[in-house]
This record gives structure tokens, C-alpha cells and sequence, in this order.
């Protein structure tokens, strides 16, 4: 039965130890080296089966960004305010999507907002309107508010 350790040293000898014994997934020794070199000074995580480490995960914190600290924001005003909803507009999908109105749209999906309604000409035929709605909750009863 293996278990799981902290690595914290001889974290860039053991990922290129263990990505060179992956050749069909490793094989290019420039993204090795890339590799062992980027969790150095990372918390790194592996598995170890009869004392030898035959996995590992390195882990990399991604602080909250400039959108979630602005939909924060907008949570707290409209908690103050005593809003019920947030609600965004943003590009909905089209045809000739761009890759970064879909990464908009997942950022608003990830925060707990609701894809409501799509409005074909609300701004420009070309350009159809998503309408993404967010119940805020109520702070007292800890519930969403509808």
C-alpha cells in the first residue's frame, strides 16, 4: 500500500527522474528540464510504493485574480444594497467564436452565475448579448434569496 509525502528537497532531480521514465509522455528533454526547474520552488507532493516515489504533483497557488476580486466587490455592494441579484451581459457563443469571450463566459460560470438569456439584437445583430444572472445570498440566513 503506498502513501503520500511532502517532498521538499531534490524536487527537480525526482520530476526528471520520473518524466524520463515516461517516454511516451516525455520525451522532449527541453520540457523535462522546463519542468524540473518551474516546482522547485513549488509545494511538491509524491506516492510512494515500497520506498520509491512513483508519482508526484506539484502544486501551483493561484491567488483570487482582478475579476474575482471585483465580483467580491460587487457581492459586498450589493449585500449593502440589499440587491437580491448580480447580473453581467457579456458576448453570448456565435459562430466565429473567439476564444476569449468562451473563457468569459466560463470565468462568470465558475463564479455562480446562471446563463439566463440570450438577446440576438440587443447591442448589434453581429453581436448577440448573454444575459448571466447571480442569486446573492442572504448573509443572515446563509441561503441564496429569490
Amino acid at each position: 500500500m503506498g502513501r503520500t509525502v511532502e517532498i521538499l528537497t531534490g524536487k527537480a532531480e525526482l520530476c526528471r527522474s520520473i518524466m524520463g521514465a515516461l517516454p511516451d509522455w516525455f520525451s522532449e528533454p527541453e520540457i523535462i528540464e522546463a519542468s524540473a526547474q518551474a516546482i522547485e520552488d513549488l509545494p511538491v507532493f509524491g506516492y510512494v510504493e515500497a520506498d520509491v516515489v512513483t508519482a508526484l504533483m506539484a502544486l501551483k497557488p493561484h491567488p483570487p485574480g482582478a475579476g474575482r476580486h471585483l465580483i467580491d466587490a460587487a457581492e459586498r455592494f450589493g449585500h449593502e444594497s440589499g440587491a437580491r441579484l448580480l447580473t453581467v451581459k457579456t458576448l453570448a457563443p456565435r459562430d466565429r467564436d473567439e476564444p476569449q469571450f468562451e473563457a468569459t463566459r466560463r470565468f462568470y460560470d465558475r463564479n455562480g452565475f446562471v446563463r439566463a438569456e440570450v438577446f440576438a439584437k440587443l447591442w448589434h445583430e453581429d453581436h448577440p448579448c448573454l444575459f448571466m444572472v447571480k442569486p446573492l445570498a442572504d448573509v443572515e440566513a446563509g441561503e441564496a434569496v429569490f
